[in-house]
C-alpha cells in the first residue's frame, strides 16, 4: 500500500476538513453578517485549534489506525472506547450524505439556470453518483484519494482567490452591519450559526484514523495541521467579507448563494466557475469524509465490536473495502434529506467525539513512557486551554440548539447506549 506523503495529505486533510466556503452561506442570513464573522475568526481558537494540539501530540505519541478511537479506549477503557467509534461513525453517515446533497444542490441550480429545471428525482440521482465514484476512489486507498483532493483543491483556491480579488475591488458596505438580524430569536442567532460553525470547523482530530497510511506521521500530522488550520480559516472568512462588502444583501444568503454572489459581483465569467468550484469542494469534502470515517468500523471490527468482515482488507489495495462499500451505502440512504435537517444531528455526535478526544491527553498520566514528538505547549496552561475551551464551545452550542437539534440531536447518541451492550453480551471477543 502505498502511503502518503505531506502534500498530498495537507489536501486530505484541507479537504476533510474545509474544502471550501460553500455551505456556510445560512449561517450570515440566520445569525447575521457580523455575528458570522465573528464565529469565523473565534470559533477556531475554542474548537479547531485546541483539537488539532491534541490530536498532534497523540498522533505522533501513538500513530495508529483508527487514531482518536484507539486513544480514548486506551485512555478510558472499552466503554468511552466504544461510545468514540461508534459516535464519530453515525457522524459520517450525516455528514457525507450533506456534502452530497450539497454537491446536489449546486449542480441542479446550475442545470436550472443555465438549461432547464430539475426534478427532485434526478437530484437525488446525482447525489448518489457521486457517493457511488468516491467509494469507487477510496477503494483505491489514500495514494489514489491524496492525488484526488491536491488537484481538486488546488482548483478551488485558484477560483476563490478570483472571487476575493473582484470583490474586494467592489467594496461599497460595511460587512459587519447589522451584527445580528433585528428581532431574530436567540436560538436562531446562536444556534444555528453555531452549529453550522462547528461543523466548519470540526474533524482535525479524523485524520488520526490513518496514521498508518502516512509517510513519518511524527512529522507529518504536526506540520499539516500547521499549515491547513489558518488555510481553513481564510477560506471562510475572506471570501464571506469581501462579498458582503460588495452586496450588503445579507438578507437573501442562503445555502448556494456564493454562485448568486459571484453573479452579481463579476457576472456569468465567475459565477459559473464558483459554482464548479462548490461542486468540486463537496466532492473533495465527500472524498476525505469517506477516507477517514470507514476506517473507524473496520478498526472497531478488528476489537470485536463490530462484524469481523468489516476488518476485510482488499487484496490488491489494502483497504477497508467492506466497511467501505457498506457505509457509502448508508450515506445514499440518507442523501435524500436536506443538508440542515442533517448538520443539526451531526453536532451532536461531533461534540461527544471531540470532547472525548481532547480528554484523552491523560495518557500524558496513564502512559508517560511513550516518546511525544510534538507536545500541547504552554505545560499545564495548555492542557487547560485544549479541554476547557471545547467544553466551553460545546456547552454553548448544545444550550443554543435550534428545536429540531434538540428534539433529535439526542436519539443518535443516546443509541449508542444500549448498542454497546447488545455487543458486550454477543461479542465477547470485543471486551
Amino acid at each position: 500500500m502505498r502511503k502518503a506523503s505531506l502534500l498530498p495529505f495537507v489536501f486530505v486533510m484541507y479537504a476533510y476538513a474545509t474544502g471550501g466556503p460553500f455551505g456556510l452561506e445560512d449561517m450570515v442570513r440566520k445569525s447575521g453578517p457580523g455575528l458570522t464573522l465573528l464565529y469565523l475568526l473565534f470559533i477556531p481558537l475554542f474548537w479547531s485549534i485546541p483539537v488539532s494540539l491534541v490530536s498532534a501530540e497523540l498522533t505522533t505519541a501513538i500513530p495508529v489506525e483508527g487514531g482518536f478511537y484507539r486513544w480514548v479506549r486506551a485512555g478510558f477503557g472499552d466503554f468511552w472506547g466504544f461510545l468514540a467509534g461508534w459516535w464519530n461513525w453515525s457522524a459520517s453517515f450525516l455528514l457525507a450524505a450533506t456534502y452530497a446533497v450539497l454537491f446536489a444542490d449546486y449542480l441542479t441550480d446550475f442545470i436550472s439556470i443555465y438549461f432547464q429545471p430539475v426534478g427532485s428525482g434526478t437530484h437525488y440521482a446525482f447525489a448518489f453518483t457521486l457517493i457511488a465514484l468516491i467509494c469507487f476512489v477510496n477503494v483505491r486507498g489514500i495514494h489514489m484519494v491524496g492525488i484526488v483532493s491536491t488537484i481538486l483543491e488546488v482548483s478551488v483556491l485558484a477560483v476563490v482567490a478570483a472571487l476575493c480579488i473582484v470583490a474586494a475591488l467592489k467594496w461599497r458596505h460595511t460587512p459587519f452591519s447589522p451584527f445580528v438580524p433585528p428581532h431574530a430569536s436567540k436560538f436562531q442567532v446562536l444556534g444555528a450559526g453555531l452549529a453550522l460553525g462547528l461543523w466548519l470547523y470540526s474533524g482535525y482530530e479524523q485524520l488520526s484514523s490513518v496514521a498508518e497510511e502516512v509517510e513519518d506521521p511524527q512529522r507529518t500530522y504536526p506540520r499539516a495541521f500547521a499549515i491547513v488550520v489558518p488555510l481553513s480559516v481564510a477560506t471562510y472568512f475572506l471570501p464571506t467579507l469581501f462579498s458582503l462588502a460588495a452586496l450588503g444583501n445579507w438578507q437573501e444568503w442562503r445555502t448556494g448563494y456564493f454562485s448568486n454572489a459571484a453573479q452579481l459581483i463579476g457576472g456569468p465569467w465567475l459565477a459559473i466557475p464558483i459554482t464548479i468550484a462548490a461542486m468540486i469542494g463537496n466532492v473533495a469534502l465527500l472524498n476525505g469524509t469517506v477516507l477517514t470515517s470507514t476506517r473507524m468500523p473496520s478498526t472497531m471490527a478488528e476489537d470485536g465490536y463490530l462484524p469481523a468482515a468489516f476488518s476485510a482488507r482488499h487484496p490488491r489495495y489494502g483497504t477497508p473495502w467492506t466497511a467501505i462499500i457498506a457505509s457509502s451505502a448508508v450515506y445514499a440512504l440518507l442523501a435524500q434529506k436536506t443538508m440542515v435537517q442533517l448538520l443539526t444531528i451531526y453536532v451532536w455526535l461531533r461534540i461527544g467525539v471531540t470532547i472525548l478526544t481532547v480528554l484523552s491527553w491523560r495518557l500524558r498520566q496513564t502512559k508517560p513512557e511513550i516518546p511525544r514528538p510534538f507536545r500541547i505547549p504552554w505545560h499545564r496552561a495548555g492542557l487547560f486551554y485544549v479541554v476547557a475551551a471545547p467544553l466551553a464551545m460545546s456547552f454553548v452550542a448544545l444550550v443554543g440548539s435550534d428545536r429540531f437539534g434538540l428534539k433529535w440531536g439526542p436519539v443518535p447518541v443516546l443509541l449508542a447506549l444500549p448498542m454497546y451492550f447488545v455487543i458486550r453480551k454477543f461479542h465477547p471477543r470485543a471486551l
